[in-house]
């Protein structure tokens, strides 16, 4: 009797901390888009329409969409505007929603995986929420959200009233049968530290949580990014290595787009997850080796330079060809009517002219705030110009008198080859 009652405590505690570990998930707000989207349907009065929405899907939004709605800037309008354009795809992705529970346990098995993999492992909270086709799955803080629209379509989905760009990726993949990956691959973002907003920092940050996602579920990437750098590795970082200082546009590397050179999506994924992969494969400790990726600190440029250059997959160490960009940046060369520093110069109307050491693109100009902010900053005319050759750059300002000025000229001016002006710190002072 002693043995069957500490047998049934056993399992009670069991119980008890399977429950307390169990995943949690939230899809109220498919159920009430669903429920909007019938009464939407049923009318074509448009003031109507966005009342709808908004009553029955926006002001009842579960934590996570409104997180995504704000992150992503979704609007009522744009819902309704994807309603009316898309009813195909509407009705035939809607038997996936009613079935995403039975994907439920496979979610739960990876994440329990993952888990293992990973002492220092912290629970969140997955949302499906219907989205505006901007993602198919983010984080915020510990809450998973996953954008419904992308993410439960399928081979039976119909796609082809959509936009050319969303379709491909719809012919891409298929990412109902990718859907525990991605919760995955999620979960792990929820692990990380922070960004920092440069390519290189995006790449290791997605493509450290692309492979620890793949490596702790047994389960390869389904991101054709990844297979493609690996059949093609010397081209992806050749391009890259070019790219790295100069990209004015992350997604031509990231987050579904295919403008780079090479035509294909999601190749900063493929960076990452090589780096990643190269280091884990080389550390005996693998557990230490998952934790290390994780925790990762971005802001740790030593660190940083650390683990791409242990992983020997770009041609030179992160600080060479950091000083090679470095070498090649344009700088400001003179300025005039005045030098900088000057602490006479009149007051009224002046117009002002700054010289390059090389030719600029005469289309990105960029000015700031210094050190001691709006207050010292002046006022801009609306005439700005270039000279005809780029090398120079013709301003007008309104200036004060006995006020000190600060005028930041930033690395948004940049050469034909993309390398990006040293910023230039103008400071000076009108007499009385």
């Amino acid at each position: 009797m002693k043995y069957f009652c500490a047998l049934c405590i056993l399992l009670v505690l069991s119980c008890s901390l399977q429950a307390q570990h169990k995943q949690a998930f939230v899809s109220t707000d498919l159920t009430h888009f669903w429920q909007a989207y019938d009464q939407i349907t049923q009318t074509k009065d448009s003031a109507k329409q966005i009342q709808l929405i908004n009553d029955l899907y926006i002001q009842k939004a579960s934590e996570g969409l409104k997180q995504m709605m704000q992150s992503r800037h979704y609007n009522a309008a744009e819902y309704i505007q994807q309603i009316n354009a898309y009813p195909q795809f509407w009705q035939s992705l809607r038997k996936n929603t009613k079935s995403l529970p039975q994907y439920y346990p496979q979610i739960n098995q990876y994440i329990a995986r993952f888990k293992k993999a990973y002492p220092n492992f912290k629970p969140a909270t997955i949302y499906f929420s219907m989205g505006s086709f901007r993602t198919g799955g983010m984080i915020h803080e510990n809450k998973v959200l996953i954008g419904s629209e992308f993410s439960l379509a399928n081979t039976t989905t119909i796609t082809k009233e959509l936009p050319a760009a969303i379709q491909s990726f719809f012919q891409s993949q298929n990412p109902l049968k990718e859907l525990a990956l991605l919760c995955t691959h999620e979960y792990v973002h929820t692990q990380q530290q922070p960004m920092v907003h440069n390519l290189l920092s995006y790449c290791l940050y997605e493509g450290i949580a692309e492979f620890i996602s793949c490596k702790v579920t047994g389960q390869p990437s389904a991101a054709p990014a990844i297979a493609f750098g690996k059949a093609n590795e010397a081209k992806v970082v050749d391009q890259f290595v070019k790219d790295l200082y100069i990209i004015t546009n992350n997604y031509d590397w990231l987050w579904g787009q295919n403008t780079n050179h090479l035509k294909v999506r999601d190749l900063g994924y493929y960076i990452g997850y090589e780096i990643a992969e190269r280091f884990y494969n080389s550390s005996k400790n693998k557990t230490a080796a998952i934790q290390s990726l994780i925790e990762l600190d971005y802001t740790n440029e030593a660190a940083v330079a650390n683990l791409v250059n242990q992983s020997k997959l770009l041609p030179e160490t992160i600080e060479t060809l950091h000083q090679a960009y470095e070498q090649r940046r344009p700088t400001i060369v003179n300025m005039g009517p005045f030098q900088n520093g000057s602490t006479t110069v009149a007051p009224g109307i002046t117009t002002m002219t700054i010289y390059f050491s090389e030719p600029m693109v005469t289309y990105n100009t960029g000015v700031d705030y210094g050190p001691l902010g709006d207050s010292c900053f002046p006022k801009f005319l609306p005439t700005r110009s270039f000279s005809a050759d780029g090398l120079s750059w013709t301003f007008t300002l309104d200036l004060k008198p006995n006020q000190r000025y600060q005028i930041l000229i930033s690395n948004n001016f940049r050469k034909h080859s993309g390398e990006r002006l040293k910023p230039y710190l103008i400071d000076f002072t009108t007499t009385k």
